[in-house]
């Protein structure tokens, strides 16, 4: 088969979420498929990072990079001599048109539960264009169960239009032997002094960072130096967080502002020694399509900690604490829980990195690549 590829979101630099996808995607295929022939459409010149090109795997660079989906892959698909077998784009938006068969990804539809928590523009392109994307693609690939079955409830999507091809994370970076010189390195320069909490996203409302914030904020005194280390983008970072002024504000409302951290964009290789040099993980967020910052935590060895909502139960399985997110009370009550509850960490320590290995970017991979099969022979 002749497979084209989105590359939008991956050619970027401090890839989080759906770029991280993107790129694992794109890394892995590489390395399974060597059977069929693949055209990855950008619009820049690829990244160092990316793979190099070779006999079945090119880089195309399309104009205008403004009007992505509007001009440039539709006018890519209908002039191209040999058009693709299938058109794939790891985002929610695929081309408006095309003459050629086409697969999406949806990861979540926050948009729609939450959407006084996304800026105007945003939330029209997530509404209108995912919209358009599920209901127009041959298939559509997602990210966990739970959002499979949020997609068919919303859109009255055939089930067997969608197939989950989970996440996975980079267990050669991510695991439990992490060194203690680089650990301290680390820790020194986000000027972390002493045990922490840590939590990894990007710095939006729907991460639901005041109430961790207000959680913590009943946990720590004038008698420990305990700290909460917040690790995510910010603005002026690249693709950067947004509705964040009142989380960055929060701290010192409750007097607990040099008891925060905020380190803006960590690059990856920081963050197992950061995650590791921690007490736990949290993630409060009130929606999630997945989480790969829990496997991340959970492969390190460290006691996670998250919301009882959307995926995250099951994400983290039996390997994780979970509370209502919506409860500052059942917040407060998990932090303490595993700060002194030595049984429960252990229990918790023990368990994470086996849960973790459940999920691999080889494994969605696979998953991937039998969509493209199945659409392609349709």
């Amino acid at each position: 088969m002749r497979i084209w590829i989105d590359g939008y979101e991956a050619n970027q630099k401090n890839r989080v979420g759906s770029g991280q996808y993107a790129f694992e995607i794109l890394r892995n295929l590489e390395k399974i498929d060597r059977a069929n022939e693949y055209t990855i459409l950008l619009p820049h010149p690829p990244l160092d990072d990316l793979l190099k090109e070779r006999d079945g795997w090119k880089y195309k660079v399309l104009k205008p990079s403004k009007l992505w989906t509007r001009i440039a892959l539709p006018l890519a698909l209908y002039l191209s001599k040999d058009r693709p077998d299938v058109m794939f784009s790891p985002t929610h938006y695929i081309p408006r048109f095309s003459p050629v068969k086409r697969v999406g990804v949806i990861f979540d539809l926050s948009y729609l539960h939450f959407p006084e928590m996304f800026n105007g523009k945003d939330l029209w392109q997530l509404r209108n264009w995912s919209k358009f994307s599920i209901e127009n693609a041959n298939h559509i690939i997602t990210i966990s169960n739970f959002s499979k079955k949020d997609i068919i409830r919303e859109y009255a999507v055939d089930k067997d239009k969608i197939t989950v091809a989970y996440p996975g994370f980079d267990n050669q970076l991510f695991h439990q032997n992490q060194k203690k010189q680089q650990m301290d390195k680390v820790l020194k320069k986000y000027g972390i002094k002493s045990d922490y909490f840590i939590f990894i996203g990007t710095i939006q409302p729907r991460k639901n960072l005041a109430r961790l914030i207000e959680a913590f904020s009943r946990v720590v005194s004038r008698d420990n130096d305990l700290k909460l280390v917040l690790v995510g983008k910010t603005k002026g970072e690249g693709r950067q967080g947004w509705m964040f002024e009142e989380i960055l504000e929060y701290p010192r409302k409750l007097s607990i502002e040099d008891k925060v951290i905020f380190t803006g964009f960590v690059p990856t290789k920081e963050l197992p020694p950061l995650l590791f040099g921690s007490l736990a993980f949290v993630l409060p967020s009130l929606w999630e399509g997945f989480g790969i910052p829990v496997l991340e935590a959970m492969a390190c060895g460290v006691p996670v900690l998250v919301s009882n909502t959307s995926s995250l139960p099951e994400v983290v399985g039996k390997a994780g604490l979970t509370f209502d997110p919506y409860s500052v009370d059942q917040i407060e009550q998990a932090l303490r829980t595993v700060m002194f509850d030595q049984r429960l960490r252990t229990k918790l320590i023990s368990a994470g990195p086996a849960q973790a290995k459940k999920f691999s970017w080889d494994k969605m991979a696979k998953t991937v690549l039998k969509v493209f099969e199945k659409v392609g022979k349709s």
